[in-house]
């Protein structure tokens, strides 16, 4: 979770997980997966470094790729 403060300064957490994206317009809009969207004081380059600081804190790994090889068993 990601502490996030809206334009009337009140303060709230998002969980970072169910982010889709965030832009500037120029206010700062998170739109989150659920198609439902928050706008907030912080800029979007710090939401980047709070999302990026939490999945370090738990340990966030990006699930691991095996590619596919055309060598059959047998």
């Amino acid at each position: 979770m990601i502490k996030v403060s809206r334009l009337n300064k009140s303060e709230l957490w998002i969980n970072a997980e169910l982010i889709e994206f965030i832009e500037e317009t120029p206010d700062t809009v998170i739109s989150l997966i659920s198609g439902k969207k928050i706008i907030a004081r912080e800029p979007a380059g710090v939401l980047i470094d709070e999302i990026i600081a939490y999945r370090r804190r738990v340990g966030y790994q990006r699930p691991l790729v095996i590619p596919e090889t055309d060598e059959k068993e047998e």
